[in-house]
């Protein structure tokens, strides 16, 4: 294994170092999503926002330090098959959600 300059171990272009920062900023969201429900610092309403923001940050988290997405020209196609996957995920996800809803009204 390599040594750069700062003394981590590196894996291919990425240190350790970088591993473990994406792996405590996981743990953390996932700490502050658990503690935020348990202790009930919150109002009722603000929850489901709150936890729904920290879920994205820990997506970005993962996706940024764990499958080394990022904007360099070499992930542009990665990128774009995440935002199209994305989109599908939507489409699929909002058409049930609508269907759902209406059904009632489409049966009577």
């Amino acid at each position: 294994m390599n040594r750069e300059n700062t003394g981590s171990v590196a894996i291919g272009h990425l240190s350790a170092g970088k591993y473990m920062v994406g792996f405590g900023l996981a743990v953390l969201l996932t700490l502050l999503s658990f503690g935020l429900v348990v202790t009930g610092v919150l109002p009722k309403p603000w929850v489901i926002p709150v936890l729904s923001v920290a879920a994205f940050a820990q997506m970005l988290v993962h996706l940024h330090y764990f499958l080394h997405l990022d904007r360099s020209a070499g992930m542009r196609w990665n990128l774009v098959a995440l935002a199209f996957t994305a989109l599908l995920l939507f489409i699929f996800i909002m058409g049930t959600v609508w269907i759902m809803t209406t059904l009632n009204s489409r049966m009577m």
